[in-house]
């Protein structure tokens, strides 16, 4: 007989450690990340979990396949920009574009709300299919369940995915090197201001819309011209700091980046100053991160150039070997500081 299962009850993360916090504040950041390394993984730890990635590439023989699962809890419902269920398809479809894969098939279960307007439910279930029409995704599976009113902020919807892989790269954090350099498709940080300004009745100059976007085609076009990549990582609830981290963490590298390469709009700086967050910090719904060897760099921007959702692609950093698992910035004046975890959430439930 093999040997008895240690089914211990003891938590690994003691609750005086952080008190309340997951129920008053929904959790985020480095707890997040916490619950994550310390409750999740060593309960259910396995080779595929052990990746640490967006999703899983599975071999199944005679191909490989992505598949991925995700959670969406957005307030508002819709927002400038998008709405829950644009932001459900597509960052559905992120995630296994971010495993390197053609999205092809997803589910989605809806946790309605009692008292939930059928017009309201209706606009967004038509959003919806446009979402998924756009990112040449079929919606083949689901489920509904209705909770009481006050205890679902309307809608609740998780999804998953399944997407098909035609190359032989390892795209995860395990395949970053020392000597890669670190590229962004755009702009960060305005899905959370857009949702921000929205929930609180900001306003601005302008109107500051979410970049809610379907990636597959634009890192579809890297795969295609037979670019190298590494790693790919889209920088959502966890920002561009807490993604950068992770990858850092999992490869046993550092990642140091630039300050002055980051783009960020000036009506989101603007909004940022005023409400005294760091753009690091700010979620992104349309936004990747690609880590590939320099010598691949200059061509990979090109595509990423040539296409609408990577315009304003940049570099902003490099990998090296020296202080493993750190990720740090380097200012505009040129002082540089470690980047860490947040212990909360800027914007909790943005997407």
């Amino acid at each position: 007989m093999g040997a008895t299962p240690d089914f211990s009850l003891t938590c690994p993360i003691p609750i005086n450690e952080y008190p309340d916090v997951l129920l008053a504040h929904g959790g985020g950041g480095a707890l997040m990340h916490q619950l994550i390394e310390r409750m999740f993984v060593p309960a259910f730890r396995n080779p595929l979990l052990e990746a640490r990635h967006d999703g899983v590439v599975l071999d199944l023989g005679g191909g490989r396949l992505a598949f991925t699962t995700d959670a969406y809890v957005v307030r508002p419902l819709c927002f400038p920009g998008g709405d829950i269920d644009s932001l459900a398809v597509n960052g559905t479809v992120n995630d296994l574009a971010m495993c390197g894969a053609r999205p092809l098939y997803l589910s989605a279960a809806f946790i309605l709300e009692e008292g939930l307007p059928m017009e309201t439910l209706w606009r967004i279930v038509q959003s919806m299919r446009r979402a998924a029409d756009a990112a040449g995704v079929q919606l083949v599976t689901g489920d509904t369940k209705v909770v009481d009113r006050g205890k679902g902020d309307g809608m609740f919807i998780t999804t998953a995915g399944i997407g098909a892989v035609s190359h032989r790269l390892n795209i995860a954090p395990a395949s970053v090197h020392a000597g890669d350099v670190v590229l962004l498709n755009g702009d960060i940080g305005r899905h959370g201001i857009a949702i921000m300004a929205v929930r609180e009745g900001l306003e601005f100059e302008t109107t500051i819309e979410s970049d809610c976007a379907p990636l597959a085609g634009l890192v579809g076009s890297l795969l295609e011209a037979g670019i190298q990549v590494h790693c790919l990582r889209d920088p959502t609830r966890g920002e561009l700091a807490s993604a950068l981290i992770e990858i850092a963490e999992a490869a046993r590298l550092r990642i140091a980046i630039e300050e002055a390469s980051i783009p960020v709009r000036e009506d989101v700086q603007g909004a940022c100053e005023i409400l005294g967050f760091d753009p690091l910090y700010v979620a992104n719904e349309g936004r990747f991160i690609c880590i590939l060897p320099a010598s691949e760099a200059e061509r990979a921007l090109h595509f990423m150039r040539a296409h609408p959702l990577g315009a304003e692609a940049r570099r902003i950093g490099q990998v090296t070997a020296k202080a493993a698992g750190l990720v740090t910035i380097r200012s505009r004046i040129g002082a540089s500081r470690v980047v860490d975890m947040l212990s909360g959430e800027q914007l909790p439930r943005i997407c």
